[in-house]
């Protein structure tokens, strides 16, 4: 069974930092690409950051670049998103999901195949 637990969300005041976690199981860790979604009340989804476990490449919504770092650790099955110099607008609740990374192209939520339940982020100004 295909698990993503998703961890480390809380409430920060702006201009902190964060750390999130996925630990990932019941699939082969490094032949999918694993992302962050988050989602804010009354809007659509939207990719943050995805990782590619097999050659670590990287994406980052334009709104992240330079803040968020996204990382993996194979031996841990687990992916990390690294939060800095958070803004009131990051906050939402933040999805682990993942998808097999022949023909992941793109860090959309449309192609991800399984999702975690998301954990919890609040940025106070």
């Amino acid at each position: 069974e295909v698990q993503l637990v998703e961890s480390g969300g809380g409430l920060v005041q702006a201009g902190g930092s964060l750390r999130l976690s996925c630990a990932a199981s019941g699939f082969t860790f490094a032949d999918y690409v694993i992302g962050w979604f988050r989602q804010a009340p009354g809007k659509e989804r939207e990719g943050a950051s995805c990782i590619s476990t097999s050659d670590r490449r990287t994406y980052y919504a334009d709104s992240v670049k330079g803040r968020f770092t996204i990382s993996s650790d194979n031996t841990k099955n687990t992916v990390y998103l690294q939060m800095n110099s958070l803004k009131p607008e990051d906050a939402a609740v933040y999805y682990c999901a993942a998808v097999w990374r022949v023909g992941a192209t793109q860090c959309s939520p449309y192609i991800m195949g399984y999702w975690g339940k998301g954990t919890l982020v609040t940025v106070s100004s």
